[in-house]
């Protein structure tokens, strides 16, 4: 088998990583971004913090695993073909796939052969580009479960962001998706010891931060133990942010037979978890049945909205910025607007709110202008 045949075979099965967030078909959920279907299947589109995506080599060392997790493509057992790079062999491809101009950065995970065996390599293929090849730009690097902590120090030095994908919310979920993983000591630990090293780091080391996945949809988890989960991660070790990746089912795999998560489902997933990190919102304020699920039919800030009505409707031109980011259709960089414009003038109609980038079909149930309110509000209370 040779370079590009690797590629495109580890590169399909790198997809199970997400790096950017989707929620409207199965298929994005598995991938990274939208693609162009004659796209080479080794290249995806990893987003920044900043809302910047770049074409990345996103890829596996290899698709050999000891592991079984029960949704998994390559997954222990399973018959397929599978293939392994050398380090050496990979830097080398990546090196002259990126002097093309096709890639601006590297998305490096792995099947595991041996937990610590399989890092070694990896970590070394990320050496061999930032050192041999003189490569500056964006590396992802994985962490295996049950790397040790020279390792992820290692790895948190070489990378711009690197990962640990816990896959469920718990011990108990992850004992039914991935029975060869161990939550706390396999999954846990790595994640904490990485967090550590980047503080250490001081912004020097992974600077993009820690990020994390779960699978969506396949053992019977709520949203509200993942909305847990992600909430303790972003208080106790300040992740970046969380992924979630709407299961599907793989033919041969023991749970071939499972139904696929809906895509709403990791869409409203998404939308919770955008709501936690940049408008205030506490896990535990989102509307939840009593099966723990979200609403499907619904964005969740608005189910919120409409389970408070005492705090609305709100004055627009006194409320503070943490009150307007609970109003639907205004967000971070609209209510900035909104703090800023009230300074000259105050705030009277709808239009002047559209100018500032309030999406005014939401909004308009929810405020007041001037102790009034708006015509379209008054309309749709009719």
């Amino acid at each position: 088998m040779d370079t590009h045949q690797k590629l495109d075979l580890l590169g399909q099965a790198a997809s199970f990583d997400v790096c950017a967030p989707s929620g409207r078909s199965a298929a994005m959920a598995r991938g990274c971004a939208e693609q162009p279907p004659d796209v080479r299947p080794y290249i995806s589109h990893v987003q920044l913090p900043s809302g910047q995506k770049k074409p990345v080599l996103k890829v596996l060392l290899t698709s050999f695993c000891e592991r079984n997790c029960h949704y998994c493509a390559f997954r222990a057992g399973r018959d397929l073909p599978r293939a392994a790079f050398t380090p050496d062999d990979l830097a080398a491809a990546f090196d002259q796939i990126q002097h093309q101009g096709l890639v601006q950065g590297l998305f490096l995970s792995s099947g595991v052969t041996g937990s610590v065996r399989t890092m070694d390599r990896m970590i070394a293929t990320v050496e061999i580009v930032r050192q041999r090849y003189d490569y500056r730009g964006y590396i992802h690097l994985k962490i295996l479960p049950d790397a040790e902590e020279a390792q992820i120090e290692r790895a948190v030095r070489l990378a711009d962001r690197v990962s640990v994908n816990l896959e469920a919310p718990n011990a108990e979920r992850l004992a039914t998706l991935a029975p060869r993983k161990e939550f706390g000591q396999g999954l846990m630990d790595p994640l904490r010891r990485a967090a550590r090293a980047i503080a250490r780091g001081q912004g020097r080391w992974a600077k993009l931060g820690l990020t994390t996945q779960f699978v969506v949809g396949a053992v019977g988890e709520s949203d509200r133990e993942l909305l847990t989960t992600t909430q303790r991660l972003y208080d106790e070790l300040r992740l970046a942010r969380a992924y979630f990746s709407g299961f599907s089912p793989i033919p041969d795999t023991p749970l071939e037979e499972h139904p696929p998560a809906p895509p709403a489902r990791q869409h409203r997933l998404y939308q919770s978890d955008f709501l936690m990190r940049y408008y205030g919102f506490r896990f535990d304020e989102f509307i939840f049945d009593t099966e723990g699920s979200l609403p499907l039919n619904m964005d969740p800030k608005i189910a919120w909205a409409q389970a408070h009505p005492e705090r609305f409707p709100m004055e627009v031109n006194r409320a503070s910025k943490a009150t307007l980011l609970r109003v639907p259709g205004i967000g971070p960089v609209s209510a900035r607007r909104i703090l800023q414009a009230r300074q000259q003038s105050k705030l009277l109609f709808l239009s002047d709110l559209r100018k500032l980038g309030v999406v005014i079909s939401r909004a308009a149930p929810y405020v007041l202008l001037n102790g009034k309110r708006p015509p379209l509000q008054l309309s749709l209370f009719a």
